[in-house]
């Protein structure tokens, strides 16, 4: 099942699509009783409840009425550092790694673990901001994110695909030379709009998290090809270790790291520019494109 948020004439409304990906039927058409927003919606399937299988032709699906399946997450995605063998390599010769110091310690031995914030979050077809001063050295991130069901702690690996809800793409866009500077990631990828997610969620039962492949271009050249059974630490594992520390809720997202194939991997870095076109696509579930774009600092104060 594909679940989403779509921009209609009345506001937004969580959604069910078609296989296809070309037609869509409200929930509350479907399911009055249930809730109409995500992540409560997403609890409430986790805990039992269902969304009976649609009837009749539904409504056309404009891709561009698309929104963020989860536009307000119960809290900061929690992302993974360094989570394939071949980024984690590139990444440590890159110059940008302060986690690292060698060439022997590339490869993490436990899963690094930071949080994004949720105001990062925008559309699978937004613009990614290039805001004067956070736009020298802006970078793609393809990565598979999971989505959370059933909350709880201490959640063990055996155990940790029940609390799977389901999946969908983000782009971890970073600001590498922040990244640099503070010594620390949050700056760097914490940037309002830095974060685009979607199309949708496709629910657990539909994939094999383990049998994915991860893809990312650039204006139509490819960058990063990989499957996540290339993960240094698998779903379960992040889960458990995650979950040791602080309870899960319904809605969480965790992202699960990128590839090889980021522009500080190239000699020299291949960083994006205004008006460039990235395009992260997973099997199974679909894709997100989004264009950077100048955007004028004064639009942006007073804004929130």
């Amino acid at each position: 099942m594909k679940l989403a948020m779509v921009r209609t004439g009345s506001g937004a409304q969580v959604v069910r699509v078609d296989d296809a990906g070309r037609r869509f039927w409200p929930v509350e058409s479907l399911a009055p009783g249930l809730p109409g927003e995500m992540t409560a919606l997403i609890a409430a399937l986790s805990s039992g409840a269902s969304i009976p299988a649609p009837s009749g032709e539904g409504q056309v699906l404009d891709e561009a009425a698309l929104l963020a399946p989860l536009p307000a997450p119960p809290r900061n995605i929690f992302c993974v550092g360094k989570n394939y063998f071949a980024h984690a390599r590139e990444f440590a010769g890159s110059g940008y790694d302060s986690s690292s110091t060698s060439a022997a310690d590339a490869v993490p031995k436990a899963p690094i673990i930071f949080t994004k914030p949720f105001t990062s979050i925008s559309g699978p077809w937004d613009d990614i901001p290039m805001v004067p001063g956070l736009d020298a050295e802006v970078d793609y991130e393809a990565e598979l994110a999971v989505v959370i069901g059933r909350g709880g702690r201490c959640i063990s690996k055996a155990d940790a695909v029940n609390h799977v809800f389901g999946y969908t793409v983000v782009n971890d866009v970073t600001a590498r030379d922040l990244q640099g500077v503070h010594k620390q990631w949050l700056l760097g990828k914490g940037i309002d709009g830095f974060c685009p997610m979607g199309p949708w969620i496709v629910t657990a039962d539909e994939l094999d998290a383990q049998a994915m492949r991860v893809t990312c271009t650039v204006n139509g050249e490819k960058r990063q090809d990989a499957v996540t059974s290339d993960l240094i630490f698998d779903i379960p594992t992040l889960i458990e270790t995650i979950s040791l520390s602080m309870a899960l809720l319904p809605g969480d997202v965790i992202a699960t790291g990128t590839p090889e194939g980021v522009g500080i991997g190239f000699k020299p870095p291949r960083f994006l520019r205004d008006g460039d076109v990235v395009e992260c696509a997973i099997e199974g579930i679909g894709r997100i494109r989004n264009t950077l774009r100048r955007v004028d600092p004064a639009a942006l104060r007073g804004a929130a």
